[in-house]
């Protein structure tokens, strides 16, 4: 199939390699772009472990700071993988709620404070009575301002409602298309639009996605 890659640049291009291994043929165009904000050094001090809601949140942080000791608690694989220098990487395997519900297990509450660090949207579902969690805005996601090629293109990849949105406000006909999505509130944001078929990934996380290509 030629399946249409949505992510921001350096996400998009490990996803086409990925397709290319399973024998289709990405078509990368990316709907968002990731801007890290500068600033000075993260203090990390007293700080039992880092809350990562995406991947970009973990690339923001290194940024920011050189230390590597703090245990990061990611959301699921593809977070977990942009962590792996970190000494300690625990993988939640799910969404913002799943890590919500491991962090109260993996961190003590009189241990210190939980630092999430995410992007400007915000990420829903961190709930964490009891401890003292912080956060840190590293990052913003923009849209970018360009026609969306949907000729020839037999599936599309969603990976946020952000992008869902953006795409839903672009595109054309998209009645020919398979919209594969990584949530259910992914696919939401993509009405009005009519596909060929919608279908919602098992797990939000990029393996349980492509497995709907199949």
């Amino acid at each position: 199939m030629r399946v249409l890659v949505t992510r921001p640049e350096g996400d998009a291009a490990r996803t086409a390699d990925l397709l290319r291994a399973l024998g289709h043929e990405p078509v990368v165009m990316p709907l968002l772009d990731t801007r890290f904000r500068d600033g000075p050094e993260i203090a990390l001090d007293g700080v039992q472990a880092i809350l990562a809601t995406s991947a970009n949140g973990v690339r923001a942080l290194m940024r920011r700071t050189p230390r590597r000791d703090v245990p990061v608690f990611a959301v699921g694989p593809q977070t977990a993988e942009a962590a792996r220098d970190f000494a300690i990487v625990r993988n939640a395997d799910g969404d913002a709620r799943t890590l919500a519900d491991a962090a109260r297990r993996w961190a003590d509450p009189k241990a210190g404070p939980l630092l999430h660090v995410k992007g400007a949207e915000g990420t829903s579902g961190l709930d964490l009575p009891g401890f003292d969690l912080r956060s840190i805005v590293l990052y913003d996601v923009v849209p970018i301002d360009a026609p969306i090629p949907l000729d020839g293109i037999d599936a599309a990849l969603f990976f946020s409602p952000r992008s869902a949105r953006v795409f839903a406000q672009a595109a054309g006909d998209t009645a020919g298309v398979i919209a594969v999505c990584i949530s259910e509130a992914t696919a939401k944001a993509l009405a009005p639009l009519v596909f060929r078929e919608v279908r919602v990934a098992a797990k939000p996380n990029q393996s349980a996605l492509l497995e709907k290509l199949l």
